[in-house]
């Protein structure tokens, strides 16, 4: 499957087709150092795992901050660590939920680095994820794909069985239609390049460049600068050229890398704006509500911090395709396999959203009041079934292209 396959291909006549599983039939227009964590950060979970003996994970469950500890008696330490984290949500230090964890989050990373490094060089694995939510390294696995690989793999690696769980998922695929020309350009937008449409993820000065920031599919070659060419919302609109790609570093090989694949951290692009393109800096495109499929937009939202999630923290994306979507984290830092590539992305998030072809690029944002909003990612693929987006945390895109100024 070629890298664009399930983005929205444009053919001759501006008629839309949607690849793979998306359609479209609209026509385009203690002594040891506790971490101090402020209310809205979402803690670093190596260095809770260094700041209290036995730490196995942390996820929200129905909001409540929920804790794995192998040694109950560090409840203390827990609290220490995590008390600007609960307030912050809603929570006293008291009200964090503890439970009984088998494992210890160091040996959870080190088999979930082993496994991640060989597993997918045997076909048929989805992503390998070290899953606070279930205190396991969670594989997930193509259907009909073979589960007994994955054991006989973890076997041999010295990984205790009970450790790993297996779950058959849908392969993940790029997601590749605010359909209109908007000025000033926000994200959610479409834009088109090259003969397909993906979605604009958000704006961002980057060393004193007007940029927009995309996914890096989203581009005539993904990986490396060639200089793709941007419209909003079609190239064959007067006044629609809006940019060019100026950074999209190239995948590596080795390292963390499985083998036999070639990764990045995050699957982002980022074009300097045209000379005289209106934008504004923070606005994301607002439609009626979310996940009722309105692609009209109502208003803006406004990016006012930047941030990171959890598993079970609620996330929402605006794309040209599904329009605003919101749902649950439900995995963090999967390494993701992409269906019919050899690429694999660390670290990604995934969220039980909806998605289409055409919202790779998308914005992913947190609600933190009114209209205001904490942005968190770029989306750059879901599943076959529509119902779960994966995305790039934005500490990753900053790491890939650089600081970026987004409000």
């Amino acid at each position: 499957m070629s890298r664009h396959s399930n983005a929205v291909r444009l053919l001759a006549g501006a008629a839309l087709v949607a690849v793979a599983a998306c359609s479209d039939s609209t026509s385009p227009p203690s002594k040891e150092p506790v971490p101090v964590l402020q209310a809205a950060q979402s803690p670093d979970l190596a260095t809770l795992a260094r700041a209290v003996p036995g730490f196995g994970g942390l996820f929200l469950d129905h909001g409540v901050p929920t804790v794995y500890l192998t040694d109950a008696s560090q409840r203390g330490k827990v609290e220490r660590a995590l008390g600007a984290f609960a307030r912050g949500r809603g929570f006293a230090p008291s009200e964090i939920k503890v439970l009984a964890g088998r494992y210890a989050y160091g040996d959870l990373d080190r088999w979930f680095q082993q496994v991640s490094q060989e597993a997918f060089a045997q076909g048929g694995i989805v992503f390998v994820d070290l899953d606070e939510a279930s205190n396991r390294v969670l594989v997930g696995v193509e259907r009909g794909a073979s589960h007994a690989n994955v054991r006989s793999l973890a076997a041999r690696l010295g990984v205790p069985a009970e450790a790993i769980v297996t779950h058959d998922v849908d392969p993940i695929q790029y997601a590749a239609t605010l359909q209109d020309q908007v000025r000033p350009v926000v994200a959610g937008l479409q834009i088109h390049f090259g003969n397909f449409l993906c979605s604009i993820g958000f704006n961002a000065v980057s060393g004193g460049q007007n940029s927009f920031v995309t996914a890096s599919h989203c581009t005539n070659t993904q990986g490396g600068v060639e200089g793709t060419q941007y419209f909003q919302s079609l190239s064959s609109q007067a006044n629609s050229f809006i940019g060019t790609e100026v950074a999209d570093p190239v995948y590596f090989r080795g390292g963390v890398c499985p083998r036999h694949r070639v990764c990045r951290y995050s699957d982002a692009s980022r074009a300097a704006y045209a000379a005289g393109v209106s934008f504004t800096l923070g606005g994301i495109a607002q439609t009626s509500g979310p996940n009722n499929g309105s692609l009209t937009i109502t208003g803006t939202f406004g990016v006012t911090s930047k941030g990171t999630a959890v598993v079970g923290d609620v996330v929402n994306k605006v794309g040209r395709t599904t329009g605003w979507t919101q749902g649950a984290v439900t995995n963090t830092c999967v390494n993701t396999g992409v269906s019919g590539t050899k690429i694999v992305q660390l670290c990604q998030t995934f969220v039980s959203a909806g998605v289409g072809g055409g919202d790779s690029g998308s914005d992913v944002f947190g609600l933190t009041g009114g209209t205001s909003v904490r942005l968190l990612g770029v989306l750059w693929g879901g599943n076959s079934g529509g119902t779960q987006f994966v995305y790039s945390p934005l500490n990753q895109v900053e790491q890939e292209l650089g600081p970026l100024t987004v409000f």
